[in-house]
């Protein structure tokens, strides 16, 4: 029979697991956007382990929820709620959908683009040279990457490129990708990120990796989809962060929570990581400008697309 100790420590671990807190050791993200400015790490992605999805990243699309404090907390200061936007899941947004309007009149526009979707993209694959000189390392060497819209613009012309006849990803005639962290105007800046000029196959160590260990399900590091009660509650929070009200603990708390107060994220391992992830400025998404359409999208979607299957049928 397990002792009351034991209860306890099994009680906390279940309770850490659903809040999404970070187990002890876990160091599965790739925390590139702490090297020093004029640093780089080199990178190899590798295919999704999802053999539906075409790319081989997912889009995580989040919206970040100011709110003047915490409603009952006298000395409570401005919180953020972030709350995954319903596009990501092929549906409509509540929030994206008032917000559209506003870009309309000029009046509106700054007010928009605080509550403006933010993108985010998830890789993996392995740290080939990691200029982070980690102290320690995780038992399975496939990392996840948490990339930003200004570093995956640079992987997006690369495989739009027709010059690029293998994928990337290949696991013979691939090539790295380097990371390097620079500054402009007082903010981190990844625009020197390049492919390496050279294909590299695979060395064995690697591929004893992923014999060992096998790729990762991308799309189970997404935040999970809300509930129909959820996507209310999330109007609700939006309507009431636009009011200027505080958040209210006992209304939303059990759906919801502000950033750092044991939030679910994403990644069912960590919350830590990858909230620090996110508050990065690389990760701010410009919000639309009048013209927007959204077919303007799904068109540049279908074209990568396209090239991705052209590179594949020359492997071939």
């Amino acid at each position: 029979m397990a002792t009351l100790a034991e209860i306890r420590a099994k009680l906390k671990e279940q309770e850490t697991r659903s809040s999404g807190e970070s187990k002890g050791g876990d160091n599965s993200i790739y925390p590139f956007w702490n090297l020093k400015e004029g640093s780089e790490s080199t990178v190899r992605f590798l295919p999704d382990g999802n053999k539906d999805n075409t790319f081989f990243w997912v889009e995580r699309s989040m919206i970040k929820l100011p709110f003047a404090g915490v409603k009952g907390q006298t000395e409570s200061k401005q919180v953020t709620v972030n709350v995954p936007c319903m596009e990501m899941y092929g549906e409509t947004c509540p929030i994206l959908s008032e917000v559209r309007g506003w870009f309309k009149d000029p009046s509106l526009e700054d007010q928009g683009r605080k509550y403006w979707k933010k993108r985010s993209y998830i890789f993996q694959g392995f740290v080939v040279e990691d200029g982070l000189k980690e102290d320690s390392q995780p038992e399975n060497p496939i990392r996840r990457f948490i990339i930003g819209p200004q570093i995956f613009q640079l992987i997006r012309a690369a495989l739009l490129d027709p010059e690029m006849d293998d994928l990337p990803t290949d696991a013979v005639n691939g090539v790295d990708f380097k990371l390097i962290k620079t500054s402009k105007g007082g903010y981190a800046d990844y625009s020197t990120s390049k492919w390496s000029r050279r294909s590299r196959p695979l060395d064995d160590k690697e591929a004893a990796a992923l014999e060992a260990h096998g790729l990762f399900d991308l799309k189970d590091y997404l935040p999970k989809k809300p509930s129909d009660v959820e996507v209310k509650v999330i109007k609700e929070m939006f309507e009431a962060s636009v009011d200027g009200e505080p958040f209210d603990m006992e209304r939303w708390g059990q759906y919801f929570k502000p950033a750092g107060m044991n939030q679910v994220t994403g990644d069912p391992n960590t919350t830590k990581t990858v909230a620090k992830a996110s508050d990065d400025e690389s990760f701010d998404e410009p919000a639309p400008s009048k013209q927007e359409s959204s077919t303007a999208s799904s068109t540049s979607s279908s074209k990568a697309e396209d090239i991705l299957a052209m590179i594949r049928n020359r492997q071939k």
